[in-house]
C-alpha cells in the first residue's frame, strides 16, 4: 500500500477514536460548573435514537445523557436528536493540510468557556475589522435572499459595506443602500457582470478587496455565491470558509460537517476571511431605514474567459423553495413524474407553498434538480414542511430540520421521517393527498 493512502487512512481512524474518547471522557467527567455551549458540536443521527426515547440529564451525574422515556413533544425530541454536550476542537482552519500539526490540534480535544470566544469591544473591532457582503442582482431587482450576507457581517462588528455589479446597478445600488446596518455600496456598471459568471466576476471582485483593503468577504451559501468564493479564495490565497451558522468571533465560527450530524467550530488565521453564509441561519437584513453612500467600485474590464450563450427557466407563479414560508416535498413514494405532477403540484398550489423533493425524487427523474432538498440540494426553514413518501435519509434531514412545522406522510409507520415530524400521517398517500387537498379547498 503506498505511503501517503496507508497515512491517510490511519489519520482518519486515529481521528475517530479522538471523537469518541473525548465524547466519553466528557460524558463521565463534566465540570458541574462548567456552562453549556449553545452550539451541540455532536449530533447522533436518528438511527442512535429509538422513537420511543428522549435525551435528559441525571440529577445524580451533571452532565451525563441517560435514556428516559418520551414524554415531550416530537418537535422536543428533535431537538434532542443532536446530544447537548460540546466538544470543540482548536483548529486553525489554515492548518488542516499542514499535515502532522494539523492532525495533533485534531487529536487535542478542549473544553470551551465564554471566555474563550469573548468579542473585542465595538471601537477596537471597528478600527481592525471591515466586512464586504457580496449582493446578487437579477434583471435590475436585488436578490432578497442575499441579505443574510449583510446580517452575519453585522456580527462581526465593524463597518459593513456592500459591493454589486452589472448593467443598470444605479437602482439595485440605491435600493441596497437601504438596507440597515450598510455603510456604503460598492457598485460596479458593466454589462459584463450581469450573470454573474464567476470566471468574469471573481477578478473584478479581488480588485475591490485589495482596494477597501477588507478583513471578511461574505456571501451568501447560493449557487451564485458557492460558484463565486472558491474562485475568489484562491486569488487571494485563503481557505475559504463555508455554510456557517453562527459566529462566535472575528477568527472563530460554527458551521456543521456531516450532513449536520457533527457542528465544528473553526479559527482561522488568514488575514482576509472568505465566508459563505448559510440563509437559514441568518435572517435577511431589512431593507427600508438604511441610508448607505453609493460610490463606484474599480473595474479592471479584462477581457472574458468565458460567455453566456443562454437559459431555459421554467416559469411559476408559486414561491422560491429557498425563501418560502410553506414547502411541500415529494419523495421516491410517488413512484413517477406524472404523478408526482399530479399529486405535489395541486397540494402546493392550495397551500400556497413551494415544491421539493427529495434526491431519491430527483435521481429518479420526477423532478427537477433544482427542486432538490438536502444536503446536496437547497437548505430551507419555512414554517411548513410537508413532506410526502420521503423516508427521511439523514442527507435529506440535514436540508429541512431547522422548519419550525415538519409535517409527515408515509405509509410505512418505522420511516425515519416520523422521529423529526411534528404531526405524522400513517397511510397511502395517494388517497390521503387528494383527501387533504380536497379539505383545504373548502376550508
Amino acid at each position: 500500500m503506498p505511503r501517503a493512502v496507508a497515512g491517510r487512512r490511519l489519520r482518519r481512524r486515529s481521528i475517530e477514536a479522538s471523537f469518541q474518547v473525548g465524547i466519553a471522557h466528557h460524558l463521565s467527567h463534566r465540570v458541574p460548573d462548567q456552562p453549556r455551549s449553545p452550539f451541540p458540536i455532536l449530533c447522533l443521527p436518528s438511527p442512535f435514537l429509538r422513537p420511543s426515547h428522549s435525551l435528559s440529564p441525571r440529577s445524580d451525574q451533571p452532565g451525563s445523557l441517560p435514556v428516559s422515556d418520551r414524554t415531550s413533544s416530537s418537535s422536543a425530541h428533535r431537538a434532542a436528536l443532536c446530544t447537548p454536550f460540546h466538544l470543540h476542537l482548536q483548529i486553525p482552519y489554515t492548518m488542516l493540510s499542514a499535515g502532522a500539526r494539523a492532525f495533533s490540534a485534531l487529536t487535542r480535544p478542549r473544553f470551551t468557556t465564554a471566555s474563550t470566544t469573548t468579542l473585542r469591544s465595538p471601537a477596537a473591532l471597528r478600527r481592525l475589522l471591515s466586512a464586504l457582503a457580496i449582493l446578487e442582482q437579477r434583471n435590475g431587482k436585488l436578490n432578497q435572499g442575499s441579505l443574510s450576507a449583510v446580517t452575519a457581517a453585522a456580527k462581526l462588528g465593524g463597518p459593513v459595506h456592500a459591493f454589486v455589479a452589472g448593467s443598470n446597478v444605479k437602482a439595485v445600488a440605491e435600493e441596497a443602500a437601504k438596507v440597515e446596518g450598510v455603510e456604503k455600496i460598492i457598485a460596479v456598471e458593466n454589462g459584463a457582470y450581469d450573470k454573474g459568471l464567476p470566471e468574469n466576476y471573481a477578478p473584478l471582485l479581488v480588485e475591490n478587496i485589495k482596494k477597501g483593503g477588507y478583513t471578511h468577504i461574505l456571501a451568501s451559501a447560493t449557487a451564485f455565491g458557492k460558484n463565486l468564493l472558491p474562485r475568489v479564495s484562491a486569488l487571494l490565497d485563503s481557505q475559504q470558509i463555508s455554510d456557517i451558522t453562527a459566529i462566535e468571533s472575528e477568527n472563530t465560527f460554527v458551521r456543521p460537517i456531516y450532513a449536520g450530524n457533527a457542528i465544528a467550530t473553526v479559527e482561522s488565521t488568514d488575514a482576509i476571511k472568505i465566508i459563505t453564509v448559510r440563509g437559514t441561519a441568518f435572517a435577511p437584513a431589512a431593507v427600508g431605514s438604511g441610508s448607505a453612500s453609493v460610490e463606484d467600485g474599480v473595474d479592471p474590464k479584462a477581457e472574458s474567459t468565458t460567455e453566456w450563450v443562454s437559459e431555459d427557466l421554467a416559469k411559476s407563479d408559486r414561491p422560491d423553495l429557498s425563501t418560502a414560508e410553506k414547502v411541500v416535498s415529494g419523495g421516491r413514494g410517488l413512484k413517477s413524474k406524472e404523478e408526482f405532477d399530479k399529486i405535489m403540484l395541486p397540494l402546493a398550489d392550495s397551500l400556497g407553498a413551494a415544491v421539493g423533493a427529495s434526491r431519491a425524487a430527483v435521481d429518479s427523474g420526477y423532478a427537477d434538480n433544482s427542486l432538490q432538498v438536502g444536503q446536496t440540494g437547497k437548505v430551507v426553514a419555512p414554517q411548513l414542511y410537508l413532506a410526502v413518501g420521503i423516508s427521511g435519509a439523514i442527507q435529506h434531514l440535514a436540508g429541512m430540520k431547522d422548519s419550525k412545522v415538519i409535517v409527515a406522510i408515509n405509509k410505512d409507520p418505522e420511516a425515519p421521517i416520523f422521529q423529526v415530524a411534528d404531526v405524522g400521517l400513517v397511510g397511502d398517500l395517494f388517497e390521503k393527498v387528494p383527501e387533504l387537498i380536497e379539505k383545504l379547498k373548502s376550508a
